[in-house]
């Protein structure tokens, strides 16, 4: 019976996700396990014995030809294969088939969309709007997804350009802010110019109580503001994430 003879600077692979990078006039590629490379770059996988499927460095991975150390060396100015894969895995590009290509994206187009519509509210009814209105706004604008950034960069991306279409704002925060002292009332002037609305103002025995709606986007402001002005001593607490009109629950 005779024997099958394979190389031994070959491996086989199958059901692989190749990622690919050209280095000092060569191409390199490794081997990575579906759907594993966007969670690594996304910091939600964190064990690389679960993202590659072998740590080695290949020249070819469909042809399993690996890649020569002197090669690996004169490119990368190492030889330590693990490291290497984690640089091709950091900077490299995921080759992926036309229909997968299109699926990713189909997915990452809902992902922004759902993200909008949690994010933001219709401003004259203070209602979120459903995800599939959001899909079509986003369609008018003729938005093109970016395949390598997240769901969340791109959908502070597309608002500003749905706003040219339909009403729309960030759903806002209500926050309580308590402080006293000479400071306060120069701090309540600069918060309620960062603030949408001021609800309630309250200064008992000269201490300040406040509550307001604000843009999340001006949170950190507010927060750093709260506390300079205050030296550490005022007290900024987030009452609710979202606020949007009664009768309508959303998940946060």
């Amino acid at each position: 019976m005779s024997k099958i003879f394979t190389p031994t600077n070959q491996i086989r692979l199958t059901n692989v996700a190749v990622v690919r990078m050209k280095k000092g006039g060569k191409r390199f590629e490794i081997a990575c396990y579906r759907n594993k490379v966007v969670s690594w770059r996304d910091n939600i996988e964190k064990d690389i014995d679960e993202v590659l499927q072998t740590h080695t460095v290949f020249t070819n991975v469909s042809k399993g030809q690996v890649a020569k150390k002197d090669d690996l060396i004169k490119a990368f100015g190492k030889d330590d294969q693990t490291e290497i894969c984690k640089e091709i895995l950091a900077k490299g590009e995921l080759q992926v088939s036309d229909k997968e290509r299109h699926s990713q994206l189909e997915s990452l187009f809902k992902d922004i969309a759902t993200t909008v519509a949690d994010k933001c509210v219709n401003p004259e009814t203070k209602r979120p709007y459903p995800v599939s209105m959001i899909e079509k706004a986003m369609k008018d604008v003729h938005f093109s997804v970016k395949p390598n950034r997240n769901a969340k960069q791109q959908a502070l991306d597309v608002i500003p350009q749905l706003k040219a279409t339909i009403p729309l704002e960030r759903a806002q925060m209500r926050l309580r802010i308590v402080a006293s002292g000479k400071e306060a009332r120069k701090l309540r002037d600069k918060i309620a110019s960062l603030s949408s609305n001021v609800e309630s103002e309250d200064w008992t025995d000269g201490q300040l109580n406040m509550i307001c709606l604000t843009d999340p986007g001006h949170y950190r402001q507010i927060d750093e503001t709260v506390r300079s002005d205050t030296k550490g001593h005022g007290l900024l607490e987030l009452l609710s994430l979202k606020e949007v009109a009664e009768g309508e629950e959303i998940l946060e």
